[in-house]
């Protein structure tokens, strides 16, 4: 016989890796991943689950690029528009609903593909979360008023006491995440960075196949977010917001109004700056935001990198699914 596999030792066999395949298709904010993923949906029949912290939510289409009704209909994607704006949804939250999605996908045979560039969910996805005490609305509330009076630096500064790490982490502006911290701290009496330094690494159920899509050149990025954000004041993102606004039940505050570009129109519509300077503002905020991203990416394990202007860039990570499937 000449089967290579049967000359494998019976410890080579027992280290080969049963569990199913996932693809993980992260990249920066317009870098062309939608794309790529209905092509891989319609070429390997790849179920999508989007890894998006903004397009969970329901009347925030323009502004997250969300794919289109034609587009969802080619190629469905599970947890988009599953929350109101004013909902609160946490990584965690995304963890417990993808894997719960990716059980659902195998169970039919099929290959989960999870895409989009919210990084924190793909790692909380992968590593788990480390048990923390469930949120108390009464004291986030007594913080955030604390903010609002005496400025969201000072909670800062209080973070720096007890929990250095955190606190050079999450930046003063980051209210939500600054608010978390403290209010762990002060219901366990623990740190945030200790409770993370507690977790247990979790045995993921799936092979992941890491794959980053971006264009080789920033400056071609960069182009790529003016030209996005230019057809998204074209499309009406304007009008979104201030619909959302005039619901009364929402404010800046909440994550789904700090996304990128939301919280900037936000200001606008509330006199801080006009529309040239939204314009300027809500470009130069998604350039760092795809900055962040790609520092995220750079430490990704295992990533096979993708340059989203190749020639058949689609067959390409087509090509690195069937290398990697068997």
């Amino acid at each position: 016989m000449n089967d290579a596999s049967s000359a494998l030792p019976s410890s080579e066999h027992s280290r080969r890796d049963d569990r199913p395949l996932a693809i993980l298709l992260l990249g920066p904010t317009a870098s062309g991943k939608t794309d790529s993923a209905i092509a891989l949906h319609e070429r390997l029949g790849a179920e999508l689950i989007s890894v998006d912290s903004a397009m969970v939510y329901r009347g925030m289409d323009i502004g997250t690029a969300k794919p289109s009704p034609a587009e969802l209909a080619r190629a469905p994607h599970r947890l988009i528009d599953i929350r109101d704006p004013a909902e609160i949804y946490t990584a965690a939250d995304f963890r417990r609903d993808a894997l719960i999605e990716m059980e659902k996908i195998s169970a039919c045979g099929k290959m989960p593909l999870l895409v989009g560039g919210t990084m924190m969910y793909a790692k909380r996805l992968v590593e788990g979360v480390a048990a923390m005490p469930a949120a108390d609305p009464q004291l986030r509330e007594r913080l955030r008023r604390r903010g609002e009076r005496e400025g969201f630096e000072t909670l800062h500064a209080e973070l720096a006491q007890v929990d250095p790490q955190a606190a050079e982490a999450i930046h003063p502006r980051n209210r939500q995440r600054l608010i978390r911290a403290l209010e762990v701290f002060r219901l366990s009496g623990v740190t945030l960075s200790e409770h993370w330094r507690r977790q247990q690494p979790e045995n993921f159920p799936w092979r992941l196949l890491s794959i980053a899509l971006a264009p080789a050149e920033r400056s071609v990025l960069h182009e790529r977010i003016a030209r996005r954000f230019d057809a998204m004041l074209a499309g009406g993102f304007v009008a979104e917001v201030a619909t959302l606004k005039q619901r009364g039940d929402l404010h800046a505050d909440l994550p789904s109004m700090r996304s990128v570009g939301y919280r900037q129109a936000w200001e606008h519509l509330e006199g801080a700056y006009d529309r040239d300077a939204l314009r300027e503002r809500g470009i130069a905020a998604t350039r760092q935001l795809a900055k962040r991203q790609l520092t995220w990416l750079r430490r990704w394990p295992d990533l096979h990198w993708v340059d989203s202007c190749a020639p058949d860039v689609d067959g390409k990570i087509a090509k690195i699914v069937r290398e990697h499937g068997s």
